[in-house]
């Protein structure tokens, strides 16, 4: 398998096989973000992406379950070179469960619903949507690149083409803006009604232009009480049909989990008593990316 850069990937992949179909993000402006601003995107070579596909099959067909196609957005690609990507892992995986990839919510929207649904058809079943917060102001000062409405447009028609979504928040990223951001991103996720939530913690990254702002005064990551605030405030107004919740990763000071709506009185009784003082948090040396 053939890698340029560095390669992320979803905690719930980290058993996947990681398959480079793009190369960066189409986007990358994301104030907060520097996963791929040492990369100009383009497309692979189609035959080069199966060419790494056959290889890994001929390799290690029987063992791969999932396969990930990264980099930062790569629902962008067109159908038909989607389609053959997918075909060809069906085929040369025989065990495989679970395609996936990152995606924006205007990927989503560029797509037809035939198209959703051809890809869905042909094994592309999570889709990773980070929007980070439901506020359209916040939406904007970070430069996310779609509103509030784009992504509840893109889950409703993610949905119906039969695909799980798993979405991404981000806390402390919302300057002067902490309770709309809490209950515009609660309202968010109860719109999108994600099979998967998980909030993380600004981390304001060297080179990235949050980083710009906090070196010249006008950024500053909020204290941790007010960014369990705010964590306390999704939780407790997000109303998903059923939704997997985490807070584990290593970013976040206070690792939670649970299901929603289920959960919903022991997770806010659990950041309650962290509020208080009565449950330890991570420590700052062992947060990170």
């Amino acid at each position: 398998m053939r890698y340029e850069g560095r390669l992320y990937r979803p905690p719930s992949e980290a058993d996947a096989l990681i398959v480079q179909a793009t190369i960066g993000c189409s986007w990358n402006h994301c104030t907060y973000c520097d996963m791929y601003r040492d990369k100009t995107f383009r497309v692979r070579d189609l035959a080069d992406t199966l060419e790494d596909l056959e290889h890994a099959g001929a390799m290690h067909g029987a063992e791969v379950e999932k396969v990930f196609f990264a980099d930062g957005d790569a629902l962008v690609l067109d159908t038909k070179h989607w389609l053959a990507l997918l075909d060809c892992s069906r085929r040369v995986f025989p065990n495989l469960k679970r395609t996936s990839c990152y995606a924006m919510a205007r990927n989503v929207l560029e797509k037809t619903d035939d198209e959703l649904r051809a890809l869905r058809n042909a094994g592309l079943g999570r889709l990773y949507i980070g929007p980070e917060s439901g506020d359209d102001p916040t939406l904007k000062a970070i430069a996310k690149g779609d509103d509030a409405a784009a992504h509840v447009l893109a889950a409703e028609r993610a949905h119906a083409a039969g695909m799980e979504l798993s979405v991404i928040a981000l806390l402390g990223i919302a300057k002067d803006r902490s309770e709309e951001h809490a209950r515009s991103t609660a309202e968010l996720v109860t719109r999108m009604n994600p099979a998967f939530f998980s909030a993380l913690t600004v981390t304001v990254v060297p080179g990235t232009p949050l980083a710009t702002l906090t070196r010249r005064g006008r950024f500053e990551v909020p204290p941790v009480p007010a960014l369990l605030r705010e964590l306390r405030t999704i939780v407790d107004l997000a109303r998903p049909t059923d939704t997997m919740f985490r807070t584990n990763h290593a970013s976040n000071y206070l690792p939670l989990g649970g299901r929603l709506p289920r959960d919903r009185e022991r997770i806010v009784a659990t950041i309650d008593r962290a509020l208080r003082g009565e449950v330890a948090l991570r420590h700052e040396g062992m947060r990170g990316l």
